[in-house]
């Protein structure tokens, strides 16, 4: 198993002038040292509007300075947002190229499709529609990756409808960059699956017999893929809030407050969509999002750090409970685990120590 840092970039209240630049500053040297300390990938989301929470919407910018900045570390979408007008395929592949070569053929290329009506509504993206728009602009970008370079290349569609054009640059990478898919819900795994696309599966509050029966979702649907790019990219990446310390006592007085408030604030945004296409429905759920019928459900007053921690929902504690937890996601079928170390208040001097713990006493068990 891999290890990977993932980021939203969070910027708790209150604020300064200084408090966006002070945050994207941290992730710059956090970043560097994980690729020092063991870390193979780092990946961050895009968000709009959402304040606090994730203030990372431009993440191909941040990209830049990073391939800069690195020299091993493989940098991912997770993900690029491409239900339309969020990001428009041309230009997303065009970004993505320039990213690739800048690298030197180290992106990951994730796509989502949103789970918040801030971003949705924001934008003017109907909910029913976004499982439709992410699905056609993915195939764009991956027949522009698969065109010839000494031919046009044309597309008309339900979205898009494109004269033929010279789409240039195009990825370091042959025949392009691994493409990946976020999927929350089960439902979403399987889809991951068919389009042959590595799966970023963020599963908040899910246990690990769940996740084991997600995974094997994916890698059933795997078997019968129809790829939207050159390749099956068969891989399975799982998101886990991540904090290390040198006592199990200490990391739990320093990341408490901020995975609680972290699982609060999440659901509150997958709820947000629910309810909107529930107004929108009649009362009842659109289809592509009836997963999250069940998120109503749980009881976020029982969500608290010790149940996280103690159920192996999270990575933390002192390095040997963080091991114990590594292994638990690997026995899932975790095969790239992406920590997020950078949750809400815990400084970034806690950040960078608990970089240093799991690059010294975990990732080398699993080399």
């Amino acid at each position: 198993m891999k290890f990977g840092v993932f980021y939203e970039i969070q910027v708790p209240r209150p604020w300064h002038e200084r408090s966006d630049y002070n945050a994207y500053q941290e992730v710059l040297a956090q970043v560097e040292y994980a690729e020092e300390m063991g870390f193979d990938y780092f990946f961050t989301v895009e968000h709009h509007f959402l304040h606090e929470y994730s203030h990372c919407s431009a993440p191909e910018v941040l990209y830049g300075a990073l391939s800069q900045r690195t020299k091993r570390i493989r940098i991912g979408h997770g993900v690029r947002l491409l239900p339309t007008p969020y990001n428009h395929p041309i230009r997303v592949a065009e970004q993505a190229a320039v990213l690739d070569l800048l690298s030197n053929g180290r992106l990951e290329f994730g796509t989502g499709r949103s789970t918040s009506r801030l971003e949705l509504e924001g934008f003017g993206i109907p909910p029913n529609e976004t499982r439709d728009r992410w699905e056609e602009s993915l195939r764009i970008i991956g027949k522009i990756w698969q065109t010839p370079l000494d031919k046009e290349f044309s597309w008309e569609g339900r979205y898009f409808k494109i004269p033929p054009r010279y789409i240039v640059p195009r990825p370091l990478q042959k025949p392009h960059p691994g493409m990946w898919l976020a999927s929350s819900g089960p439902e979403t795994h399987e889809v991951a699956g068919q389009f042959g696309l590595g799966l970023l599966s963020f599963t908040l509050l899910v246990s690990q017999e769940d996740l084991a029966k997600r995974i094997g979702l994916y890698h059933n649907a795997l078997k019968h893929a129809e790829p939207a790019g050159a390749f099956v990219n068969n891989q399975a990446a799982t998101f886990a809030l991540a904090h290390c310390a040198q006592t199990t006592a200490q990391a739990r007085q320093e990341a408490k407050e901020s995975f609680e408030w972290y699982a609060r604030k999440a659901f509150e945004y997958v709820g947000s969509v629910l309810q909107w296409t529930q107004e929108l429905g009649g009362g009842k759920a659109m289809a592509t999002y009836e997963y999250m019928q069940k998120m109503l459900y749980v009881d976020l007053t029982k969500a608290t750090y010790d149940w996280m921690r103690d159920g192996d929902m999270v990575l933390s504690g002192d390095p040997d409970m963080c091991l114990r937890q590594a292994r638990a996601y690997q026995q899932s079928g975790t095969e790239i685990l992406l920590c997020h170390l950078q949750t809400y208040k815990i400084p970034h001097a806690q950040v960078m120590e608990s970089i240093r713990l799991l690059g010294k006493h975990v990732i080398p068990h699993f080399k």
